[in-house]
């Protein structure tokens, strides 16, 4: 029941994510978000990114075994070129390239702006001070990350497993540290 209340829900916030992609931001990609939060003083965020799923997220879909599956579920492309699994294997894939910046990398999997949205107006340092003034510059940050989560990690996906949330948010989780 939780489950089903979470995937209904997804399916309720994904049009507030298109609007927000027609808010001018840009993606910028996971190298210049990387910049700022590669310290350990801002909590390690990027190489958290780096040793987790969701960086290799579309190496993943370049493996026989997903070939695989796309062709078991009846797709005529490999896994990498089809959109069923490319929605959740990677951040800014069939996206109009305005929308995505000089160094942003689709191959990058699912990367930061996947969850906290394009980021060519918050990125600055200045305005990620300000968590105010980022946010409403466009950066999204969840109370319940899982409400996000479950938006791939759901029985939609072939290989899908169901897993506990908080297990699995202490794997990725990349708050920045208390001073």
């Amino acid at each position: 029941m939780k489950l089903s209340f979470y995937y209904l829900l997804t399916i309720l916030l994904f049009p507030i994510t298109s609007i927000l992609s027609q808010t001018g931001n840009t993606y910028v990609g996971a190298e210049t978000c990387g910049m700022c939060h590669k310290t350990e003083k801002q909590g390690n965020q990027l190489s958290i990114w780096q040793n987790s799923a969701h960086a290799k997220a579309f190496e993943t879909l370049k493996t026989d075994k997903a070939n695989q599956i796309a062709k078991e579920k009846g797709f005529l492309k490999p896994a990498s070129e089809t959109w069923e699994c490319l929605k959740c294997h990677v951040t800014g894939y069939n996206l109009d390239a305005t929308m995505l910046g000089k160094k942003f990398k689709v191959e990058d999997g699912v990367q930061c702006e996947t969850c906290h949205g394009a980021g060519s107006a918050y990125k600055d340092m200045k305005v990620m001070k300000d968590k105010k003034l980022a946010v409403e510059k466009g950066l999204i940050i969840y109370e319940k990350p899982e409400e996000l989560c479950v938006s791939c990690h759901n029985n939609e996906s072939p290989t899908f497993v169901q897993m506990d949330f908080n297990e699995a948010w202490n794997k990725i989780k990349h708050d920045i540290p208390k001073e």
